[in-house]
């Protein structure tokens, strides 16, 4: 991981990545002056049923994402951790590993209006800057977070999944590189669950 000085940290299922995950890293970069965006696939989903695709096939799925993208790294940090997968654990980490680096989480306004029940949320704020981009129909409430002026995208994954499940095009969705291991590993071609 590059020990620069400012990088930030998307968490996602990544079931799959979408085109808005890099719009939010691209413009990220720019605003917040990052050296590159860190895509973290949740590896065992603490507040959820976990995805019927892998762990390992959507850490593949992020790295074929990162490969379109030069701003993203794609990390398998959760992945490769045991247990449940808490944010707050995967920053605490990230910082052990990233030195003197300044970490950025980056958030959906959706994501960052229920911060406060994620798992140990002041220690996840003592460890990185909280940086919301606007989701439709979500105000953003006055608070410590930087915004990140971008437009708001409608890009769903569980959208993408319902798509390639009923055999129409998500092309302008996801990466060239994600549709092609889509496509080559058969996901979410039945029942779209995932």
């Amino acid at each position: 991981m590059p020990s620069s000085s400012r990088i930030g940290v998307l968490g996602s299922l990544c079931n799959p990545p979408h085109l808005g995950h890099a719009a939010l890293a691209r413009v990220a970069t720019e605003q917040l002056d990052l050296e590159c965006v860190l895509l973290v696939p949740t590896g065992a989903p603490a507040h959820r049923e976990a995805p019927a695709v892998s762990a390992g096939m959507r850490l593949c799925l992020a790295q074929a994402a990162a490969a379109d993208e030069p701003v993203l790294l794609a990390s398998s940090v959760e992945v490769d951790r045991a247990g449940p997968s808490y944010m707050a654990d995967t920053l605490e980490q990230l910082a052990r590993a990233a030195g003197d680096a300044e970490l950025f989480l980056l958030l959906g306004a959706d994501q960052y209006a229920t911060l406060d029940d994620w798992h140990d949320p002041e220690r996840l704020r003592g460890l990185a800057t909280i940086a919301v981009a606007p989701r439709r129909g979500v105000e953003i409430a006055a608070g410590s977070a930087t915004l990140i002026a971008m437009p708001e995208l409608d890009i769903a994954s569980s959208e993408i999944r319902r798509r390639i499940a009923a055999g129409e095009s998500i092309d302008g969705l996801v990466s060239p590189s994600v549709s092609a291991l889509i496509a080559t590993e058969g996901l979410y071609q039945s029942g779209g669950a995932g």
